[in-house]
């Protein structure tokens, strides 16, 4: 393989254009704001850049139950009455954090299309790197809205790399815990997820040091609890050991890192204290262990620092320098009043200790320890790719080009039946 490294990123035009709420601190504009960087920056010359398909209800089923998704597909502001009991049972409408909101089926699917097209790609081995900042909605739930989202693209994407590499590595470095992927995948060996988040009287709950996983899967969920204030020193003295003992373990085949920007420094729902360059000092590291890896987004609601933490984590993952000086852009006025890249933590104090850290730590990498090395899969046929099978000589494949309406054998129809012929009509002998 070549050093410079082949990065696809794919970026779906209308999803910036939805809307939660008045009130709701997820604002999908972010995505349009982190675009314009990308594109003010010059950095799409550098990747192959891509519209992706939009998911069918069909592909969301490979992890969603089937009457979630119907549900997710039928509903709208306007027949909420209808659907009331559904909508509690499936945790959505008024009184959640997962509002229903005008063409909120097709948001799930844009951003879901594009998680499932970067796996496929790097499946496919037509790049190394995959970047969706749109795609990174970790705590949907098999038949459950939760936490803004709906369809957990993150899940359906691992289970697309799966069909190829008999492991994966989820990494986590939002500020809530990535419950949704740890809870599907669970109980098996096939997916470790590493999830670093505030614990304790925080959303979702979750992520335990002790919480490792069950049955097959048992050590192969690693949770790392923090609390507030953590800066860029501490959240690498964790990180990384913790990531460089899980690839001498487990050994990926492929990655899926979730860079939800909750953890910046100044978020409006988060309590961490990291700069932009202690963030992406995460996703250099990955990179560093060239493994096809699949790069989200995630959550991160003051949506100015969202836009400057992706557009500077795709200039590292380029290996692309890029200025501080934010370049005039059509949304350049948010970047107020300093016009600057990067962000200066505040001065707050770190409520987690050395020793706090010191025990997460070294909890961790006995955990990791203990594992009976890397688990490997029964040999199989790879399953087909979603949407890429096309039905052989499928009605309209052909239009206009070579061979296109050409009659089959005289006297058969195409599938090699007798073809009727009406005794007040001529026709050619066929013998």
């Amino acid at each position: 393989m070549s050093s410079k490294r082949r990065v696809s990123y794919f970026y779906p035009p209308d999803v910036g254009h939805f809307y939660y709420g008045p009130s709701h601190p997820m604002k999908p504009h972010r995505l349009k704001l982190a675009h314009h960087l990308v594109l003010s920056y010059g950095l799409y010359r550098e990747m192959d850049c891509y519209r992706p398909h939009p998911a069918t209800p069909q592909e969301m089923a490979a992890f969603h139950s089937d009457d979630y998704v119907n549900f997710l597909s039928k509903i709208n502001p306007d027949n909420l009455r209808q659907y009331s009991g559904q909508m509690q049972k499936f945790n959505a409408g008024e009184y959640t954090d997962c509002p229903v909101f005008d063409g909120l089926f097709e948001f799930t699917q844009l951003y879901t299309g594009a998680s499932i097209d970067g796996a496929i790609r790097l499946n496919n081995d037509d790049a190394d790197i995959a970047i969706n900042w749109s795609g990174g909605l970790h705590h949907a739930k098999k038949s459950e809205a939760s936490g803004f989202c709906y369809i957990n693209d993150i899940v359906l994407a691992i289970l697309e790399l799966l069909k190829v590499h008999a492991r994966v590595l989820y990494i986590d470095i939002d500020v809530h815990h990535g419950d949704g992927v740890e809870e599907a995948f669970y109980c098996t060996d096939r997916v470790m997820t590493f999830s670093l988040h505030k614990y304790g009287d925080f959303f979702p709950g979750t992520g335990h040091i002790k919480d490792t996983g069950a049955k097959d899967g048992t050590g192969y969920s690693v949770n790392a609890p923090l609390t507030s204030g953590m800066t860029d020193a501490t959240y690498e003295e964790i990180f990384k050991p913790v990531m460089a003992k899980i690839m001498e373990v487990y050994r990926p085949g492929a990655i899926v890192l979730q860079c939800g920007a909750d953890s910046l420094t100044g978020d409006r729902l988060g309590c961490f204290n990291l700069s932009l360059k202690g963030h992406a000092e995460c996703v250099k590291y990955t990179k560093s262990f060239g493994v096809p890896t699949l790069v989200l987004g995630g959550g991160g609601y003051t949506i100015r620092n969202v836009a400057r933490c992706w557009a500077y984590e795709t200039s590292v993952l380029l290996d692309k320098d890029i200025s501080n000086d934010i370049p005039y852009n059509d949304y350049f006025e948010y970047y107020a009043p300093d016009f600057k890249l990067h962000l200066t933590p505040e001065q707050r104090e770190n409520q987690n200790t050395e020793a706090s850290l010191d025990s997460v730590r070294s909890e961790l990498l006995q955990q990791l320890q203990g594992l009976q090395g890397a688990p490997s899969v029964q040999m199989q046929e790879v399953p087909p790719a979603f949407d890429l099978q096309k039905e052989k000589a499928a009605e309209g494949q052909n239009d206009g080009g070579a061979g296109d309406d050409v009659r089959s054998d005289r006297g058969q129809t195409k599938d090699g039946g007798d073809r009727k012929v009406h005794e007040a009509e001529f026709y050619d002998a066929t013998d």
